[in-house]
C-alpha cells in the first residue's frame, strides 16, 4: 500500500470512528472559580468576626472596623450610608426570607430596608447577638441573656442556665446553640432539642439541622431532635469549624481549607492559594446563586460558580497565553517574582521548550483544521519558526539545540549552554528524545493540517529531514558540541538493547526512532529512511521491543551515568509515548505494521485509564480507536484555569481511600479531579496528592488546548 493510500484509509478510520462515538456537544458546565477580596490598605489588622450575605447577594463583614462590603477585589469600609458609617455594630443578621441586612447596635436595631422604618431603641449595652425571622421578630441574646423584640415590644425570656454561644432562625423559629447543645423557643420557653458536648457549628438544611464537631458533622431532625443522619467523618477534614447550607449542598470550613459535599456524598475541598488567601476559615455563608463565600482572618474569599462552555475555557486559555506565555514562538512557563502575582511574570526558558511547545503548535493547527481561522495557521506556523531556529541557532549539522535565548538571560541549566554565532545569541546542547518526540509529533501535526503549499509542505519535511539525518550520521545519536552523545538522545542498537525487557527506556527508544523514520520516509520519499527502519526492526529487534506489554515493565534499578532508571513508573514516559503513538500508526509502513502498533497502544491506553487524561484518550481513539469518553469530558470540564503552582495538599483528606505502594505511585482508589490536583504537567503522576512551588510560577494552558482541539478535530465534541 503507498502512502497516499494509507492516508486514505486512515481518513476512512476516522470517519467510521466517529460515527460509532457519539458527538457530544458542547453544552454548559458548571466551573468552579475563585475571587479573593483583600483587606484594604486602610484596614490592616481589621479582626473579621462574622459573615453574612444579603438578598443582593452582596456579602458583608463585621469587623472591629465597622462593617466592611466588596469593591472590587477589596474589602472596604462600608461608608455609603453617612448615619451608620462610623457607628460600630455589635452584631449582623439577615432578616428571614427578605434577606434585608439588620444591624444590631449598643442601644438600637435598626435596617436599611423597608425605607428604613424598622428601627428599634433597646437596653444599653446589654445584647451582643441577634436574629430576624421572616415576620419581623427579633431574638437578642448574650451570653447570660434573651428577649424577644415583637412590633417594638421587647420581652425578656428566661435563658438557659448554660452559655448563649450564637442563636438562629428557621422557618420563624428561634434556636439556641449552648455549651450544652441546641434547644428552640417554644411559646415563649426555651426548651432542650439535642443535648451534646463538642458542638462546633449548626446549620439549617430542610427539616435537618447539620451538627458540626471535631470528628464530622451529623443531622438531626428539627421537630424532634432525633437522628436524621448519621456522623460522617470521611470528609476531607473532619473538623468542622462553620457549617452553611448554599443551594441544598452542605458546605463546611475548617482549620485546612472549605469543602462542598455534592449530592453522590463526593467532596469537592476547596483549599490553598488556589481557592483561598488562607486555610483557616472562620465563617461559610452562600449567595442565592450556588456561590460560597469563605471568610478567613485576613480576608474574604467566594468560591463561584460559573456556566462556561468548553470553547469559552479554551478561549480563555488561548488570550491567556498571547499575553503572557509566547517566548519567541515557543510556549513558556512564567516565573513570577511575588508568589501569585502575575505583574510580576517573567518568561523563561526551561529543559524541554521544544516539547511544551508541540503541545501549543499542535493545538492551533487543529484549530486551524477545524475552523480555517487564519490567526490559528498563523499562531502555528510562527511556533514552528522557533523549532527551525533550534537547528540553525548553533553550528552543529542537523543537531537540534534544547532552547535559545539572548546572551546573558539563560535560566536553566546555565553551564549546558554555547555561544551561537550570533554573539547576541545563547543556545542550549543536552537535547533529549523528549525533544524529539514533540518534533516528529509537530511535523505530522502541520503536514496533515497546516502546510498546504509546496514551500509549506518542503519546510515541514526539510526540517525532519536535517534531524534524522543527524542522528543516523552520527550511529543513531544526538551528538552535542563535545562530540558525545547527549545523555538522552540515545537510539543506537546497542543502547536500547543493553536495556532489560522490564525497563521501559528499550521499548520507548525503539517506538520514537521507527515512528521518526516512518514519518521521515513519508515526508521527504527517502527510501533510506524505510530501509534503516526495517534493518532496526529486523536486524536489532525494535519490532520486538516495543511488543512488549506494559504489564511486563517492573522495578529494575539500572545506573546510566550516575542516573538510576528503572525503580519505579516514568509518568515522562506516557507522555512521550502518546505523542509518538500519533506518527508511529499514522505513518505505518504497512496494515500488518498498524495492527501491530494499535495493539501497543491499546496495551497502554489500558495502563493509563485511571489517570483519566483526555490527551491519552483522544491520541488511543485517533489512532486504535478505543476511548473513556466520560473521563475524556470529565478531564476537559475538570481542568481548572489557575495554573498557578501553588502548593497543594491532600495527603492528610479522611474522604480519600489510599492504596498501598506499587510501581505506578497510584496513591488513591480513585482520581481527584484536576481542580483538586497540584498544578502539572501531562507528564507528571496525576495522582501526586503534595506537591506545588509556592505560587512562584504559572503554567501556560497549552495542555488543555491541545485536547480540546483534538476532540473538535475527532468529532468526539461538537
Amino acid at each position: 500500500m503507498n502512502r497516499i493510500s494509507i492516508v486514505c484509509a486512515f481518513t476512512f478510520f476516522v470517519l467510521m470512528g466517529t460515527r460509532i462515538l457519539a458527538q457530544e456537544r458542547d453544552v454548559p458546565f458548571r466551573q468552579a472559580l475563585s475571587v479573593k477580596y483583600s483587606l484594604a490598605p486602610s484596614l490592616k489588622g481589621a479582626v473579621l468576626k462574622k459573615l453574612v450575605v444579603d438578598y443582593n447577594d452582596m456579602p458583608y463583614v463585621l469587623s472591629d472596623r465597622g462593617v466592611l462590603r466588596v469593591q472590587g477585589n477589596n474589602l472596604v469600609k462600608d461608608l455609603r450610608y453617612s448615619a451608620l458609617a462610623d457607628k460600630q455594630p455589635v452584631d449582623l443578621a439577615i432578616r428571614e426570607g427578605s434577606g434585608h441586612l439588620y444591624y444590631l447596635y449598643p442601644d438600637k436595631v435598626l435596617t436599611n430596608g423597608y425605607a428604613g422604618v424598622p428601627t428599634y431603641k433597646i437596653p444599653a449595652d446589654k445584647f451582643s447577638m441577634f436574629a430576624v425571622a421572616a415576620d419581623g421578630s427579633i431574638m437578642l441574646a448574650a451570653s447570660n441573656a434573651l428577649s424577644i423584640l415583637t412590633n417594638g415590644k421587647l420581652v425578656d425570656i428566661k435563658p438557659p442556665i448554660t452559655k448563649i454561644n450564637s442563636i438562629y432562625v428557621h422557618r420563624q423559629q428561634f434556636y439556641l446553640f449552648t455549651d450544652q447543645g441546641i434547644s428552640r423557643l417554644v411559646n415563649g420557653v426555651v426548651s432542650d432539642l439535642h443535648k451534646a458536648s463538642g458542638i462546633q457549628a449548626i446549620a439549617f438544611r430542610g427539616d435537618d439541622i447539620v451538627v458540626g464537631t471535631g470528628s464530622g458533622y451529623y443531622g438531626i431532625n428539627i421537630l424532634n431532635g432525633d437522628s436524621s443522619f448519621p456522623l460522617q467523618t470521611k470528609l476531607p477534614v473532619p473538623d468542622i469549624k462553620s457549617l452553611a447550607s448554599v443551594d441544598d449542598h452542605i458546605w463546611a470550613g475548617t482549620s485546612q481549607g472549605a469543602f462542598m459535599r455534592e449530592s453522590d456524598g463526593r467532596c469537592r475541598y476547596y483549599a490553598s492559594m488556589r481557592w483561598l488567601n488562607e486555610d483557616k476559615v472562620r465563617a461559610i455563608a452562600g449567595d442565592n446563586k450556588g456561590n460560597a463565600f469563605a471568610l478567613t482572618a485576613s480576608g474574604l474569599n467566594k468560591i463561584e460558580f460559573i456556566d462556561e462552555t468548553l470553547l469559552a475555557k479554551a478561549k480563555y486559555f488561548q488570550d491567556k497565553i498571547r499575553l503572557r506565555h509566547i517566548r519567541y514562538g515557543f510556549i513558556s512557563n512564567v516565573s513570577l517574582d511575588v508568589p501569585g502575582d502575575l505583574s510580576t511574570a517573567r518568561m523563561t526558558d526551561t529543559d524541554n521548550d521544544g516539547l511544551w511547545s508541540a503541545f501549543y503548535l499542535g493545538s492551533q493547527a487543529m484549530r486551524y483544521s477545524v475552523t480555517r481561522e487564519k490567526e490559528a495557521k498563523r499562531f502555528a506556523w510562527e511556533a514552528f519558526e522557533a523549532f527551525e531556529r533550534l537547528l540553525s541557532v548553533n553550528p552543529l549539522k542537523g543537531f537540534p539545540s534544547r532552547t535559545f535565548e539572548r546572551t546573558g538571560y539563560k535560566v536553566s541549566d546555565p553551564n549546558r549552554w554555547h555561544p551561537s554565532q550570533d554573539p547576541e545569541w545563547e543556545w542550549k546542547g543536552t537535547t533529549s528524545s523528549d525533544e524529539f518526540c514533540g518534533y516528529i509529533f509537530i511535523a505530522a501535526i502541520l503536514k496533515e493540517m497546516v502546510a498546504e503549499s509546496e514551500s509549506e509542505k518542503k519546510r515541514v519535511a526539510d526540517f525532519m529531514d536535517k534531524i534524522l539525518m543527524h542522528i543516523i550520521d552520527n550511529n543513531y545519536y544526538f551528538i552535542d558540541m563535545d562530540g558525545k552523545p547527549t545523555l538522552w538522545g540515545r537510539w543506537n542498537p546497542e543502547y536500547i538493547n543493553s536495556f532489560p525487557e522490564t525497563v521501559g527506556d528499550r521499548k520507548l527508544g525503539s517506538t520514537h526512532i521507527i515512528a521518526g523514520l516512518q514519518l521521515g520516509y513519508a515526508l521527504t520519499g527517502k527510501e533510506l529512511y524505510r530501509k534503516e527502519a526495517y534493518r532496526l526492526m529486523n536486524e536489532h529487534g525494535y519490532l520486538k521491543n516495543m511488543m512488549i506489554p506494559y504489564a511486563k515493565i517492573a522495578v529494575t534499578p539500572i545506573i546510566h551515568q550516575g542516573v538510576t532508571l528503572g525503580d519505579g513508573w516514568n509518568h515522562s514516559d506516557d507522555e512521550m509515548a502518546f505523542l509518538t503513538y500519533w506518527v508511529l500508526q499514522r505513518y505505518a509502513f504497512t496494515d500488518s505494521l498498524r495492527e501491530d502498533y494499535e495493539f501497543i497502544i491499546r496495551d497502554h491506553w489500558k495502563m493509563e485509564m485511571p489517570e483519566r487524561n483526555s490527551l491519552w484518550n483522544l491520541i488511543s481513539f485517533a489512532t486504535a480507536g478505543t476511548i473513556d469518553k466520560e473521563s475524556t469530558l470529565w478531564h476537559l470540564r475538570e481542568y481548572p484555569r489557575d495554573q498557578i503552582t501553588w502548593t497543594i495538599r491532600n495527603s492528610h483528606r479522611k474522604d480519600l481511600d489510599f492504596l498501598p505502594p506499587n510501581i505506578r505511585n497510584q496513591t488513591t482508589k480513585e482520581l481527584l479531579p484536576p481542580g483538586e490536583q497540584p498544578t502539572h504537567r501531562h507528564n507528571s503522576n496525576a495522582f501526586n496528592l503534595d506537591s506545588g512551588g509556592g505560587g512562584r510560577s504559572e503554567l501556560a494552558g497549552d495542555e488543555y488546548l491541545l485536547p480540546y482541539w483534538m476532540a473538535r478535530w475527532l468529532h468526539v465534541i461538537d
